[in-house]
């Protein structure tokens, strides 16, 4: 069964299990589906297995072999829960600036480095920005190129302890990072040498 045929239609609530024509086995709620563009929504369990978090997965029925109503919901579905729009507003707002933030220190040549480093600083303090190739946290802390430890300037206090203890982190973490790489292709070089 590639598509419902003419006036089959899925209830949102009701419960559907469907075979992928990849042999993908995929079960859960009908959230929404599309008669017109043949697009079903399903909410499913987690895949990272919390219990509190969904799965909600868009299935194109063109690509499904198979398709079984586990439960046939029947009765009218409930509301749809409302949008807290100045919440949205506000995410789209705060990713927009992340954005434009990201175009304005790769335009401004700013390294590599120092757009990863911005990156995590942004993580845990949001009052973060650029003014130039210089990277200013909370109006006290400048961190100028090349934006080690001690590029870091400002006022003796708290604020500079804790961006330095960031920053000197930030680093530990890249070049850990840097030599399990290594160590993984020398092993990687290691095996192929072996098996020739």
């Amino acid at each position: 069964m590639a598509a419902p045929g003419p006036g089959e239609y899925f209830s949102v609530g009701s419960h559907v299990s469907c075979l992928t024509c990849l042999g993908q086995r995929l079960q859960g709620e009908v959230v929404a589906f599309d008669y017109q563009s043949k697009m079903l929504t399903l909410k499913c369990a987690s895949s990272s297995g919390k219990p509190n978090l969904n799965d909600v997965i868009l299935i194109n029925l063109a690509y499904v072999s198979d398709v079984d109503i586990i439960n046939d919901r029947t009765e009218t579905p409930p509301p749809l829960a409302s949008l807290n729009v100045n919440k949205l507003a506000n995410r789209a707002r705060t990713e927009k600036e992340d954005k434009l933030s990201q175009a304005y220190a790769i335009s401004a040549g700013v390294s590599v480095e120092g757009q990863q480093l911005f990156q995590t600083i942004h993580k845990t303090i949001k009052d973060c920005k650029w003014q130039e190739k210089n990277i200013i946290v909370m109006d006290d802390v400048v961190i100028s190129p090349p934006y080690q430890v001690e590029n870091c300037k400002g006022k003796e206090g708290s604020a500079l302890s804790h961006v330095r203890k960031i920053v000197e982190k930030h680093f530990r973490d890249v070049e850990s990072q840097k030599s399990m790489q290594r160590s993984q292709a020398q092993q990687t070089q290691k095996d192929s040498t072996l098996s020739s």
